[in-house]
Formats: C-alpha cells, sequence, structure tokens
C-alpha cells in the first residue's frame, strides 16, 4: 500500500486537542481533501452536499432534523459546504446548538463560503488549505523518499549545500513539469485524459453551480490566456481589450478563480520608491498539469519554450504550499524597476530578514540593481540541480 502522506496531517489530527472550533478544510477540487478527512477521522458521520437528499436535509437549517442526521456521532464531515444556500447558518447551529460535536467542513470555491458566511461562522472555525502535492509528498507517495520535508523552501533560508542522493530530482522534474502533482496522478497511466477533464469541465463545476460568472466561455478564454502567461505581470487593459471583455469583468474572474485554488497572484515588494513597480502582480497557477492541459501542451520539457516559466511556477507553488503548511511568519512577493531589472521571488518577515532569489532553470545571477538598494539581503539561485 502506497504511503499517502501530507503535509497537513499532523495538524489535523491534534487540531480536536487543540481547539473545539470547526475544522474548515479549504482547496481547489481533485486535491486530496475527502481522502486525508476520512483517514484522519475514520469514525465520522460523512456527508456530501453534492447528494440531493443531504443538501435538503440541511437546508432545513432545523436542530431536530440535524440531531436526526447525526445520531450518536460526536464527528460530522461535512463535504462540499459551499453547496448549501447558507453554509455560516448550518455551522452556527451544530457549532452553537449540539454541544460535544466536533464539525469538519470542506469546501472547493473560499468565494462563496467566504460571502455568504464570514458573519455567522466568526469564531465558530478555523480554516486550512489543502494544496496539489509538494515535490516531497509526491516522493514519499511514490516511494523515492520516506519522511516528508520542506526542502525546497529550507535550502534558501539556510543556503544548504547540494547532498548526494541516490536518486536526481532533477530527473524526476520533468513529469512533474508536465503533469502537475494532483494527487490522483501518482500510479496514474494516463495522466492526459484527467487532466483535460479536469480543466474542461472539473474545474468550472462549482463556478457554474454557484452562478459565479456570467459567461463560461469567456471566463474558459481568459484562463487560457492566463496559462500562457504564467510569471507575467497581468495587464488587465491588454487582457480585456485581447477578450473583448470589460476590465471590471476581467479583475471579477481572476479573482474567481483565484478564490477558487485555480491561479494565484504575487505582488510586488517595494520601498515606494518611484522606480520600482508597486502595484501590479504576477500570475501563476497552482498545477502546472491544470494549466498545460488548458493550453493542452503536454510536451516533454527538453524542446518546450516555455520551460523557463513552469520551472519558476514551479518552485513559486511550491514556497507557497510551505509557507501555508508551516504557517510561516514569511512574505512572498517579487521585484522590479521599470526599468526591466527583476528579482523573481522576495521573502521577506516581520525581523526584516530579506531574501532575493531568482529562479533560474539552469544558470543565472542576481541583478546588481537589486543588491545595491537592498545590501543587506541575502540571495540564493535557484535551479533545477540546487532546489532539492
Amino acid at each position: 500500500m502506497s504511503n499517502l502522506s501530507r503535509h497537513l496531517e499532523t495538524t489535523l489530527k491534534s487540531h480536536f486537542h487543540k481547539f473545539k472550533q470547526a475544522i474548515v478544510l479549504l482547496g481547489a477540487r481533485q486535491t486530496g481533501k475527502t481522502t486525508i478527512l476520512k483517514r484522519i477521522f475514520p469514525e465520522a458521520l460523512y456527508l456530501l452536499v453534492d447528494n440531493e437528499r443531504t443538501k435538503n436535509a440541511l437546508e432545513t437549517y432545523d436542530i431536530h432534523s440535524y440531531l436526526q442526521i447525526l445520531g450518536e456521532k460526536k464527528q460530522i464531515i461535512i463535504d462540499e459546504l459551499h453547496l448549501i444556500t447558507n453554509p455560516g447558518r448550518a455551522v452556527k447551529i451544530i457549532y452553537d446548538q449540539i454541544p460535544g460535536v466536533q464539525l469538519i467542513v470542506t469546501g472547493s470555491s473560499a468565494l462563496h463560503i467566504k460571502n455568504k458566511s464570514s458573519e455567522s461562522m466568526a469564531g465558530r472555525k478555523i480554516e486550512y488549505k489543502l494544496h496539489p502535492l509538494t515535490f516531497s509528498e509526491y516522493l514519499v507517495q511514490t516511494g523515492v523518499e520516506k519522511k516528508l520535508n520542506f526542502n525546497v523552501l529550507e535550502n534558501i533560508i539556510n543556503d544548504k549545500e547540494i547532498v548526494s542522493r541516490i536518486f536526481s530530482p532533477s530527473d524526476l522534474l520533468g513529469h512533474i513539469l508536465s503533469y502537475g502533482l494532483y494527487p490522483e496522478l501518482v500510479g496514474m497511466t494516463d495522466p492526459k485524459k484527467y487532466l483535460l477533464e479536469l480543466a474542461n469541465s472539473a474545474i468550472f463545476k462549482d463556478i457554474v453551480e454557484l452562478n459565479l460568472i456570467d459567461n463560461r466561455s469567456k471566463a474558459k478564454e481568459l484562463l487560457r490566456l492566463l496559462a500562457y502567461q504564467i510569471g507575467n505581470l497581468i495587464n488587465y487593459s491588454e487582457i480585456s481589450s485581447k477578450l473583448s471583455m470589460d476590465r471590471r469583468t476581467v479583475e471579477k474572474y481572476i479573482d474567481i478563480f483565484e478564490q477558487s485554488y485555480i491561479v494565484f497572484r504575487v505582488y510586488p515588494y517595494s520601498n515606494n520608491t518611484r522606480d520600482e513597480i508597486g502595484k501590479t502582480p504576477k500570475i501563476y497557477f497552482h498545477d502546472l498539469g491544470l494549466r498545460n492541459a488548458l493550453i493542452n501542451d503536454f510536451n516533454d520539457d527538453s524542446i518546450r519554450p516555455d520551460l523557463g516559466a513552469m520551472f519558476e511556477n514551479f518552485i513559486i507553488s511550491e514556497l507557497q504550499k510551505i509557507i501555508s503548511y508551516e504557517q510561516l511568519d514569511l512574505k512572498l512577493n517579487y521585484w522590479r524597476l521599470k526599468s526591466g531589472a527583476e528579482v523573481d521571488v522576495v521573502l521577506s518577515n516581520s525581523k526584516n530578514d530579506l531574501y532575493g532569489v531568482e529562479i533560474k532553470h539552469r544558470s543565472g545571477s542576481i541583478t546588481t540593481a537589486f543588491t545595491s538598494r537592498y545590501p543587506k539581503a541575502k540571495t540564493r539561485l535557484v535551479n533545477r540541480d540546487n532546489f532539492y
């Protein structure tokens, strides 16, 4: 049996030893939310809101109906809570009126849960996010390594030397850059089919069901365009012109994609000097397999013109996952001058520690434009040979 270890497992296992609040586990579809919760809480009553009878029962918002559903169970998992009309009201009733019950809920769309429920869920929940696999989780689940680690970030912070291994992280990277890190893909013989299906329908399921977008075909066009622009500055006006869409609609749809955990934006690090870019974000995908499915390109990384952008997306996504799982005091930004000089990643914390990180598939160096302005910053070069 394969090792399905996830970084978040220890945190979730210890949650109810420390807190009485409900667990709200957020994340994109297919990241393994149901799998991890059923493994950690095997005795819990499991309710899937996608089931019509379950949905109707929860939407009674009636304490007696809820008690009847719960029976003798002391733990309840409500999967896809965002699909009911008022998720916060359901949480409030269970949390306030059924003492001793440990409540665990999942949601694929943070937008709906937050917009409709923030007030009634305030103080009653603690949120966690589950991402696609990290590189370390992939190695453990495929049997290459035995223990999880956060090497991708630790190597940057501690400037670690490359250690010799019986496997080559670089050799394993090609598959990941092409097919991504969705848990279902581990050991799968036809990842293309799975990812194309995900890109064509599954990722839009919640967005469409919750009536969050008015024009599905335009939303898909926009997502495809963003897939071609990973690592680029977002020019909302240019995108709206290219797609004949209103700029506000472009911004709204990108917000929805971000809150559905499909893409994320990275904002600039700036000391407000006039020649530093101070507001414009860059766009990245949480998973490269999904990104490649959107542009229908699973070619080997050795022949891809976008290899540099893909490697950059991979490293930045890894750093985001680790910062999220470890709940670290670290901000991730990029740095750029209006003249074009740039550093891919700037990591900073409340102690004013600063790390400038240049991500290059093979070789490169940090621009002196950054080091001369921030002489106390520690600088790192991350490439295919030293990232892990």
